[in-house]
């Protein structure tokens, strides 16, 4: 099934209408992209290097504007995100501890108090695991480490929608098992849209499969989305 399907489901959070995306230079990323989330949603996305699922998910979060299309939000204004972008997006060499990454995150909460903020800041990183290295800069801090900070810092706000750009990534098996976890324990209160090329788990806690390789189809069948193919 491709993406050229404008029903808009009841308890839409954010549309996409015509989405493209050329950059400088003529080379087109993405092109004819229609999707529509919804409050609950779980979305998975996979799809080959290069076929602009990076990109979809900037434009969704108003990083990016697109070329061509639109993108719309329930009630005009964007909801609040949280976004684990890939670890190689971070400059691990700037000189930030772990507590101050993960407080960033509530750099858009300004009705909290400082107490609040720090008290959420401490219990975030205890769910990552990470308490022993709140005081650590990330440039000392692994791979896995790192991604799990930035984690941290893309749930401490409670977001009502996650994104996640190959959240697996570096990632030790211990750790693992705990973001399906954490993943499962979000779903009732979180809308999620997650990249990642390991689908083993998630696609059968998503409930909704696409595909992005220039444009978008939509699975409707987890098994051909685990090995990247689509039941079109």
């Amino acid at each position: 099934m491709n993406s050229h399907d404008h029903d808009t489901a009841a308890g839409a959070l954010i549309e996409l209408r015509g989405v493209g995306m050329t950059y400088d230079g003529g080379r087109t990323v993405l092109e004819g992209v229609d999707a529509t989330v919804s409050h609950g949603d779980f979305v998975a996305i996979t799809g080959p290097n290069g076929g602009g699922k990076t990109t979809l998910l900037r434009i969704v979060l108003g990083l990016l504007k697109p070329t061509a299309g639109t993108v719309s939000y329930c009630g005009g204004c964007s909801p609040s995100i949280g976004y684990l972008p890939q670890k190689n997006s971070i400059d691990s060499h700037f000189p930030i501890t772990v507590r101050e990454v993960v407080a960033t995150g509530l750099l858009a909460s300004p009705a909290l108090t400082k107490a609040e903020k720090d008290s959420l800041a401490e219990q975030y990183i205890r769910l990552v695991e990470l308490t022993s290295h709140a005081d650590h800069s990330i440039g000392r801090l692994s791979g896995g480490q790192l991604q799990r900070a930035l984690l941290a810092r893309a749930l401490v706000s409670r977001p009502a929608v996650l994104v996640m750009d190959e959240p697996l990534s570096y990632l030790d098996k211990h750790f693992e098992a705990q973001l399906y976890d954490i993943l499962r324990s979000l779903r009732e209160h979180t809308t999620i849209m997650l990249v990642s090329h390991e689908m083993n788990t998630i696609d059968s806690m998503a409930t909704h499969h696409w595909i992005v390789d220039r444009t978008l189809h939509k699975c409707t069948a987890a098994h051909h989305f685990a090995r990247s193919g689509c039941d079109q």
